[in-house]
C-alpha cells in the first residue's frame, strides 16, 4: 500500500467518522435514519433533496459536502421521483438502495465515500500528461472503422422490442437477444473473451458483461458500460417503450466499439470489459449490485465510462456534454486530452443530479467514472420515457458515432496506459 493510499484511506475514515455524528444530530436536514411510520413499503433510496421532497417524501439525512439525500420512498413516490427527473433532463434521478437490518451504517459508509470522492476532486489539478496525449496510430486507424449504420442496425434491433422494461415478466427476452448478438459479432475474433449474463437479487433481469481479460496486468480493470432497459413514463396510452435514445443508442455505440476492439485482434495490457446494466430506470439496480460487489472484492477499477443517450444533438452537430458531478476530475481531465488527440468534439460541462445514470454506482463506491452524454440536460432528447423515443428526423447516428470513439478510445488508451487517479 502507497502512502497516497494510507493517506486517502485516513481521509476516507475521518470523513466517516464526521458524517456518524451528524447523522445522529438531529438538525438542518440531518437527521437519525429512521422509516416514516406513515409509508406503506417504503425503500431506501438516495437522490437529490428538492426531488425526494417534490414527491412528499421527508429528507432523512443530507450529506453535507454533496448535497446527496436518503430517504425512504413508496414505489408510487419513485416513479414520481423519476419523472420529475426526467423532465429535467436526467435519466433515473435516483440510486435504490439494498434494505439490510442496520441502514444506518451503510449511510454512513455511503455518505463518506461521497465525501471523499468530492474532496478528492476539489483537490485535483490537471496534470499536463493528462491533457497531451500522442497519437496511436493504431487507435486512429479503429477510430476509422466506426460506423453509424452499425449504430444504427444496433438501435433498431433494440427498440424493436415493446418494451425492455426491467419489471416485466419477460424482461430477459431482449437480454438474451442482445447477448447472442454480441456473441455472433464477437464470434471471429482472435482475442480471449467471456460474456456472462449476471443475475441480480434487486431485479429479475440480468446484466451482460463481455470481459476480455488484460495480458500483462489483468487485475487492473477498465469498465465500458450503458444500461439496456427503456421505460415508459407516459401517464396514460400504451405501456410500449422503444428507448431507441433511452438507451439503445448508449448500447449500440458500447456494442459498435466492442466489434471495432475485437477486430483489432490486439489484446489490451489492461482487462476491458463492457457492461449493458440491467434496471437503470428503476434505480440503477443492476450496476449498483455490479459495483457493490467489485468494491467487495476489493477490484482494481482504474476507470468507468457510462453512455446513456448518444443520438439526439440537441446542443448542435459535434456538441457533446460532459457530466461534472460525481464524476472523476482526473477522468474529465483525460477525457479533454484525448478528445484533442482524437475527436475534436466540443465538450460542454453540464450536471445532472444524483444517480441520473450508472456512472453513479461506481463513482458511490469510489472508482473514477465519466459520464459524456448527447447534450447538455437541458437541451436532451424530450421524447425520452415515452412512446416517441424511436428513431426519426431527430436521430443522428453521426452524433452517436463520436461516443463509439469515445469508448473505443478509452478502451484502447486507457486499456494499455499505466495512467491511474492520482
Amino acid at each position: 500500500m502507497t502512502q497516497g493510499r494510507r493517506s486517502h484511506q485516513g481521509i476516507h475514515a475521518s470523513i466517516k467518522a464526521l458524517v456518524a455524528g451528524m447523522l445522529m444530530i438531529a438538525g438542518a436536514r440531518a437527521v437519525a435514519i429512521e422509516a416514516p411510520r406513515t409509508e406503506i413499503n417504503p425503500k431506501p433510496v438516495l437522490a437529490d433533496s428538492e426531488l425526494i421532497e417534490a414527491v412528499g417524501a421527508q429528507v432523512l439525512a443530507t450529506e453535507p459536502v454533496t448535497g446527496v439525500a436518503y430517504a425512504r420512498l413508496t414505489t408510487d413516490q419513485q416513479l414520481k421521483l423519476s419523472h420529475l427527473a426526467h423532465e429535467r433532463g436526467s435519466c433515473a434521478g435516483f440510486e435504490a438502495l439494498p434494505e439490510v437490518s442496520d441502514n444506518n451504517l451503510v449511510i454512513t459508509d455511503v455518505f463518506g465515500q461521497l465525501a471523499s470522492q468530492e474532496l478528492r476532486n476539489r483537490r485535483f489539478r490537471p496534470m499536463t500528461s493528462a491533457q497531451n496525449l500522442t497519437a496511436n496510430p493504431a487507435i486512429v486507424s479503429g477510430l476509422q472503422q466506426i460506423s453509424a449504420d452499425q449504430i444504427r442496425s444496433h438501435v433498431e434491433f433494440l427498440s424493436r422490442f415493446e418494451s425492455r422494461d426491467n419489471r416485466l415478466p419477460n424482461a430477459n427476452e431482449p437480454i438474451e437477444a442482445f447477448k447472442a448478438r454480441i456473441e455472433q459479432i464477437l464470434s471471429s475474433t482472435s482475442l480471449p473473451y467471456q460474456v456472462d449474463l449476471i443475475s441480480h437479487s434487486s431485479t429479475g433481469q440480468k446484466s451482460i458483461r463481455v470481459h476480455i481479460p488484460g495480458s500483462q496486468r489483468p487485475n487492473e480493470i477498465v469498465a465500458l458500460g450503458g444500461h439496456v432497459d427503456s421505460i415508459n413514463q407516459e401517464w396514460f396510452g400504451d405501456r410500449h417503450a422503444p428507448g431507441a435514445d433511452d438507451n439503445a443508442s448508449g448500447s449500440a455505440c458500447l456494442l459498435e466499439a466492442l466489434r471495432v476492439f475485437a477486430a483489432q485482434g490486439q489484446q489490451p495490457q489492461r482487462t476491458v470489459e463492457f457492461f449493458w446494466y440491467a434496471g437503470e430506470e428503476s434505480g440503477l439496480l443492476g450496476s449498483a449490485e455490479i459495483a457493490r460487489e467489485y468494491r467487495s472484492q476489493n477490484k482494481d477499477v482504474v476507470g468507468v465510462l457510462q453512455l446513456d443517450m448518444t443520438s439526439f444533438p440537441g446542443a448542435g452537430a459535434g456538441k457533446i456534454a460532459s457530466m461534472s458531478d460525481f464524476t472523476s476530475a482526473w477522468m474529465r481531465s483525460y477525457f479533454v486530452g484525448l478528445n484533442s488527440t482524437y475527436l475534436n468534439a466540443q465538450i460542454l460541462d453540464d450536471r445532472c443530479g444524483y444517480g441520473c445514470s450508472d456512472h453513479a454506482s461506481w463513482h458511490k463506491q469510489g472508482y473514477p467514472a465519466l459520464m459524456p452524454s448527447e447534450a447538455p440536460f437541458r437541451q436532451m432528447n424530450k421524447k425520452l420515457h415515452t412512446t416517441r423515443d424511436v428513431i426519426d428526423q431527430d436521430t443522428s447516428f453521426e452524433h452517436a458515432a463520436i461516443f463509439s470513439k469515445i469508448a473505443l478510445a478509452i478502451a484502447m488508451d486507457l486499456g494499455n496506459s499505466t495512467a491511474r487517479q492520482p
